[in-house]
């Protein structure tokens, strides 16, 4: 009886701590979509396309030295001098009417009569009110993204996540799926960083799983489907991004999954093709290795792109679907 008193003494300190983070992520969605409607309802900038923006630019200034960690509802930065305007004398300026004068971009948007950098609402509105001086329409919004970055990889990114939102109609997409079935059978290592020769000597930059010929392929995050083809080093390869900049990578296919296109909607577990040994040739080459699947990860973070070892993901991703499996059997 002590015993068991004891385990559930444990389960309760492991189990309220993860379900009180998992009620403030909800929160944090839930404060984040009233705060987008809102600003949509003022400037009818589409939410989606605010969501994305944001999202963005969290996502960069998570993996950027060169910028503060987002703290804030909202992940949007504007640096001082952009935000109070720079001929501005005093870059901490709050007056709506000084900052104005200056060509600042901080607009007061909640009422309060300040321009706060630091409040979320002014930072969105703010941002809201930049692309409203271009128009309300996609092409339009493309436009002031692209004179606010001057990078048509960012434009394209902020538009395929807008893309995604608006499809599914929510921001809390984070669920993820391992990219083979859990009961298949397959095996894979910490591969990444090892020595490549074919083609010249390089790095692997992925997880190699191995697994039958034709086991199912799927999509492990929410995202566009943003390249589909041929490689001569990846074979037959697919292309993800996700809503966190990540572009995930799955090469050595069989095939693809049918009528699988480049601009594509998928969330996890979507079916994208078949595990294969293609590669290391011209178009169609097999069989010059056992069949695997190379998994990648690649982050963004507005300058360029880099991989990081897919492993720790991997683990977390199948260990959860194990998890997931034996509650609902």
């Amino acid at each position: 009886m002590r015993a068991l008193l004891i385990l559930g003494t444990v389960f309760v300190f492991i189990f309220l701590p993860f379900q009180s983070a998992h009620a403030e992520e909800e929160d944090v969605y839930q404060k984040r979509m009233a705060l987008y409607k809102k600003v949509e309802a003022v400037t009818q900038i589409p939410w989606y396309y605010l969501a994305a923006i944001d999202q963005y630019e969290r996502n960069i200034r998570q993996v950027r030295r060169d910028l503060p960690k987002p703290q804030g509802l909202t992940g949007i930065y504007f640096r001082p001098e952009e935000w109070a305007g720079i001929a501005n004398p005093h870059p901490s300026d709050t007056n709506p009417a000084s900052i104005s004068f200056f060509n600042g971009a901080g607009v007061d948007g909640n009422g309060d009569r300040k321009a706060s950098i630091n409040d979320d609402e002014d930072v969105l509105y703010s941002f809201a009110v930049y692309l409203l001086s271009y128009g309300i329409d996609q092409e339009n919004i493309k436009i002031a993204l692209w004179d606010y970055y001057k990078r048509d990889k960012t434009v394209g990114i902020i538009a395929d996540k807008a893309k995604i939102y608006r499809h599914f109609g929510r921001i809390d997409l984070e669920d993820s799926a391992f990219p083979v079935p859990i009961r298949s059978n397959h095996s894979y290592n910490n591969t990444w960083g090892d020595a490549r020769g074919w083609g010249g000597r390089r790095i692997h930059e992925g997880t190699d799983i191995f697994s039958h010929y034709g086991v199912p392929v799927r999509a492990t995050k929410y995202g566009i489907v943003e390249m589909k083809g041929w490689n001569k080093f990846g074979g037959w390869r697919v292309g993800i991004r996700d809503i966190n900049n990540t572009y995930h990578y799955f090469a050595h296919l069989s095939g693809f999954a049918k009528d699988l296109k480049v601009g594509q909607i998928v969330e996890p577990g979507t079916l994208i093709g078949g595990v294969g040994s293609t590669g290391y040739g011209p178009p169609g080459t097999s069989g010059k290795f056992p069949p695997h699947l190379h998994y990648g990860m690649y982050k963004d973070n507005g300058y360029s792109e880099w991989s990081f070892d897919p492993y720790p993901h991997l683990r977390m991703w199948e260990r959860t679907e194990k998890l997931k499996a034996r509650k609902n059997k």
